[in-house]
């Protein structure tokens, strides 16, 4: 046995899950604060948009991020290693007013009272917010926009078909930079390469020009990068010589030795890297508020500093484990303010900031290492909704190390959850992707994937596309089932199509004419965000984009496929079952009596027995039935052939890719979705949540998980590179001991290694302590719960997606 898999399997059989004593202070202290507005960062980009008219975009923003960092309130907690804030105070939420701000003017008395993802907002923050926003009306990214956007395009927003506040609202995300290179190099690294490139301009050439602009403002931001981690090098300094407490003053004077150095120098140390990526980690998201900046695969950039530190004696396993602790604490310290209605599609303060360990390497081999346990470990001792957790699976995973995951899975807070090498790797190579860059691939944001440091913005993320309500659209002749204007008229309702042959074409057309929509409106935002809002610190930090001369978005990265998410699949496929089989099978429903029960929400006796007919007499996906599962396949298989016909913004631009393609990844989407969808013929009733990601329908599934695996791996799932997302629900009881330990762990491989699942996560809760939780909410304070792909504080949440949640199928086994 070498060290290294010694070290593997000493470290992953720990079970104590408790955080050491400075993670527990530091939990507490966090957990204490609770989220606010700050309005520092919009009073100083406003102050410096107001000078700066005459600048280029680029430049411009470049400057702004300068002015923030070197302006913005810093702090030290007491007790921290790691440092590094977001805004003024732990879990406040800056403002972005160059992305949007009418809603922030219309929602501000009503931050504090949300039903859920509340805000406090002093009056004097209330009272600068009100003096600096007027400047920006008709300056935003989403003034810009929707000026651009098509009449059809904005009708289908209204009509709820399409949703693409989020893109409005906020940047871009969804990605993972080039932590590594930062690591290898330093900053100082990537200025060196920019000023080569700067020096090597012949500005004759035609776009030369904006290269110079770009490659000007990466210096600035990387400068300011480096001088914003000096301010908290003199501030522990300063703290330091007024420390009585020796230990506490030796502290500081190392975090300010450690802040001296990085992200400016290549980190020697552990700490200096884990400090690094948080630096790095932080500034992305106070250069833009996209949210799923993820860490990438942090076991393997930190794994070389833990392995140096550790066979040096330089540091202990106890005191790494703290270091991690406290980046679990300052990362769940960073939060986002939406409007009410997109908060609504991401409930729980999530900010998706997704942490990949495991998996393998890039020749192919196990890459679990110490660190993977040290993150694992962390993740149980300090049980905080982020970041998120996700683990990569592969046949060769050791079984040590699965089982020390499925301890952690015990534990109730949805994490981590599991990905599987032996289909994304496949997939990422059908899109080009080189065999070494798609075995390096992490997770974003939820469970959408990318190389790190080689991917675009938004993997994931784009517009939604309510499944649901194209369906109705199609059996309703274009037009929605409560009345209104149809944007794409078919050939009749329901009660004209002589075969079931007719339903499918007329979803395929309405899914055709959406689908191109969709993505009109997703080029329309990217056109947007390139023209109002490029990000040169984020583009510095991807390949190629100092080297092409061209941020992100003008097409700098390496690869660039991204996808929008499609919501309402379960129902979708359940509603083609119940057609076919009740309408024209057996005709126990006629298409007269079906079309007037949705439409009439299925009110009166005759409509409850409608409904229960649908209900209870179509089978239902989710239980291994081909005769639905091969519906809901074929009907999102018309959705990826028709959404992989387009073009992104990016494409021919420099790229491989520049396409879109397919995921399910809905966060929490289906219940404000299903909020304003009409009833479905699969029984489920108008504002109803739809189902969850690429789960089944809530309470359909009634044969136990094996059937919800073997239904979705039906699917096309080597083709839904955006991601594929399943919740299951388990009792506690169903997973005790060492035998629900071995069953999960059997189920977790047969679904990956037999059926070639793509992603699995678990809520272990039982919905008898969800319901007490809603009742007396106090009690429960730090309860975490899987909500889509992320955990969020159950409390946190509004209650219908409470609801939401409590409705799933429960699981009392695992056969």
């Amino acid at each position: 046995m070498n060290a290294e898999t010694a070290i593997k399997q000493a470290s992953c059989a720990q079970k104590a899950y408790e955080p050491t004593g400075r993670g527990a202070k530091l939990r507490q202290q966090v957990f204490a604060d609770k989220p606010e507005v700050c309005s520092e960062r919009c009073r100083i980009i406003t102050e410096l948009y107001r000078q700066t008219e005459d600048k280029p975009a680029v430049i411009r923003r470049a400057c702004a991020l300068k002015k923030i960092l070197n302006e913005m309130s810093i702090f030290i907690l007491d007790g921290e290693l790691i440092v590094g804030n977001h805004a003024s105070k732990p879990r406040s939420a800056p403002v972005f007013p160059e992305y949007s701000v009418d809603w922030i003017l219309r929602e501000m008395d009503e931050f504090d009272t949300r039903p859920g993802d509340a805000f406090r907002v002093s009056d004097e923050n209330k009272k600068i917010l009100r003096q600096l926003l007027p400047y920006w009306k008709q300056k935003t990214h989403m003034d810009r926009a929707l000026g651009m956007i098509s009449d059809s395009a904005k009708e289908a927003m209204d009509l709820g078909i399409i949703s693409a506040l989020g893109n409005l609202s906020s940047g871009d995300g969804h990605i993972s930079v080039n932590v590594k290179s930062v690591l290898q190099e330093g900053l100082i690294g990537f200025r060196k390469r920019a000023e080569l490139k700067l020096r090597q301009l012949d500005l004759s050439e035609p776009g030369n020009l904006s290269k110079r602009m770009f490659l000007e403002s990466v210096l600035i931001v990387c400068g300011a990068a480096s001088e914003f981690a000096g301010r908290f090098s003199l501030q522990a300094q300063q703290m330091a010589r007024q420390e009585g407490n020796a230990v506490r003053k030796r502290e500081l004077e190392r975090i300010a030795a450690v802040c001296r150095r990085v992200p400016e120098l290549p980190a020697e140390s552990f700490h200096e890297a884990v400090q690094s990526a948080w630096f790095i980690q932080l500034i992305l998201q106070i250069e833009s508020n996209g949210h799923s900046f993820s860490f990438g695969r942090l076991d393997q950039y930190l794994w070389p500093y833990y392995k140096k530190d550790i066979d040096q004696q330089n540091i202990t396993r106890g005191e790494a484990l703290e270091l991690i602790e406290n980046l679990w604490a300052k990362t769940f310290c960073i939060n986002k303010l939406r409007p009410w209605s997109h908060t609504r599609f991401g409930a729980g303060y999530p900010v998706y900031q997704n942490v990949t360990i495991g998996g393998q390497s890039a020749d192919g081999q196990d890459a679990t290492n110490e660190v993977s346990c040290l993150c694992l470990e962390a993740a149980a001792n300090m049980r905080l909704p982020q970041p998120n957790l996700s683990v990569r699976y592969h046949s060769g995973s050791p079984d040590s190390f699965l089982a020390e995951c499925v301890n952690v899975v015990k534990l109730g807070t949805g994490m981590p959850a599991f990905n599987n090498d032996e289909i994304i790797i496949p997939s990422l190579l059908e899109r080009g992707v080189t065999p070494q860059d798609a075995r390096n691939y992490s997770m974003i944001g939820c469970v959408e994937v990318a190389v790190p440091g080689k991917w675009t913005y938004r993997c994931t993320g784009m517009s939604f596309i309510n499944f649901s309500k194209v369906l109705n659209l199609a059996i309703n002749n274009g037009a929605p089932l409560a009345g209104g204007k149809s944007l794409c008229p078919g050939k009749g309702d329901l009660t004209a199509f002589k075969s079931f042959d007719e339903v499918v074409q007329a979803w395929r057309e309405q899914i055709r004419f959406y689908t191109r929509l969709h993505v009109i409106v997703d080029n329309t935002v990217d056109t947007s965000l390139e023209q109002t809002c490029p990000n040169p610190f984020c583009s510095a930090l991807v390949d190629d984009c100092i080297d092409r001369g061209k941020t992100i978005k003008e097409g700098g990265a390496v690869y660039d496929h991204v996808s929008g998410l499609q919501v309402g699949i379960a129902n979708t496929g359940n509603a083609l079952a119940a057609i076919r089989k009740l309408v024209f099978e057996e005709k126990t429903v006629s298409a007269e009596l079906l079309l007037g029960a949705l439409k009439s929400d299925f009110a009166g006796a005759d409509g409850e027995q409608i409904r229960q007919r649908l209900l209870n007499n179509a089978p239902k996906y989710g239980n291994d039935i081909d005769y639905v599962d091969t519906l809901t396949k074929a009907a999102y298989d018309d959705y990826i052939r028709e959404v992989e016909q387009y073009h992104n913004a990016r494409f021919g631009r420099g790229p491989i890719g520049g396409g879109f393609y397919s995921s399910t990844v809905s966060i929490s989407a289906n219940v404000p979705m299903g909020a304003a969808t009409e009833a479905t013929p699969d029984g489920r009733k108008a504002g109803s949540p739809l189902a969850e990601g690429a789960s089944p329908s809530q309470g359909t599934d009634r044969l136990g998980p094996t059937a919800v695996l073997k239904s979705i791996a039906k699917l096309s799932t080597i083709k839904m590179t955006g991601g594929q997302l399943l919740n299951l629900k388990f009792t506690p009881q169903a997973l005790a001991g060492q035998t629900g330990e071995e069953n999960l762990k059997a189920l977790i491989r047969a679904f990956f290694d037999n059926l070639k699942g793509w992603h699995v996560q678990f809520n272990v809760v039982s919905t008898d302590t969800l319901k007490k939780a809603q009742h007396s909410p106090l009690d429960y304070a730090n309860l975490l719960v899987r909500v889509a792909g992320y955990s969020a504080l159950f409390v946190s949440l509004d209650p219908s997606v409470q609801n939401d949640i409590i409705a799933r199928t429960e699981n009392a086994g695992l056969g």
